[in-house]
């Protein structure tokens, strides 16, 4: 239940056929719009990526020193996906990738990503990006149980490099954390 809302929380940030053609948006609608995405991102990929994780900063102004000192800032790792632009251009990616958290042990994470793309410069190569992804990851501190995540997303890339980032909201000593990786297209 939690994970279907999530998703379908999700899908308010992009905008699909379903909705335009009859003005209303439901659940059912978001959810449709949702798929098909995904479905094509998934049939029709333009795109084969190569993700490399590049930073993990904990938020200084939200950890004492201790923890911040016995933390992992360098998430080790890799990944790969599929993606494409859309009919509006914008970013639909599906991923994967596996590297080092916060407290150096290995943590998968797989979802879809959407961006809706910005070309602010009269060279179309270089392009800003904002929007959300929604998946699954699994930490060692949890037991690795499967955990359903939607965070923002934002991008900042040229040709076919791509910085993308996120920020992981949290509490006190716990969350806050700006984590970024290199996105190759080929």
């Amino acid at each position: 239940m939690a994970f279907s809302l999530i998703i379908a929380s999700g899908a308010l940030f992009s905008t699909g056929a379903n909705a335009e053609q009859t003005g209303q948006v439901t659940l059912k609608s978001l959810w449709s719009d949702f798929s098909d995405s995904v479905s094509q991102t998934w049939h029709h990929p333009q795109h084969y990526d190569f993700y490399l994780p590049a930073i993990t900063w904990h938020n200084r102004l939200t950890y004492d020193r201790a923890h911040i000192d016995r933390y992992n800032e360098r998430p080790w790792g890799a990944g790969g996906g599929i993606s494409r632009f859309d009919r509006s251009g914008n970013w639909n990616g599906i991923y994967f990738m596996a590297f080092k958290d916060s407290f150096n042990y290995w943590e998968p994470i797989g979802g879809y990503g959407w961006e809706k793309i910005w070309r602010p410069l009269p060279d179309d190569n270089f392009r800003l990006g904002a929007g959300y992804t929604a998946g699954v990851t699994m930490r060692n501190n949890w037991n690795y149980i499967p955990i359903p995540v939607i965070l923002p997303l934002f991008s900042v890339g040229y040709g076919p490099a791509t910085f993308q980032m996120t920020y992981i909201p949290g509490t006190y000593n716990n969350g806050n954390v700006y984590f970024a990786w290199l996105r190759w297209q080929f």
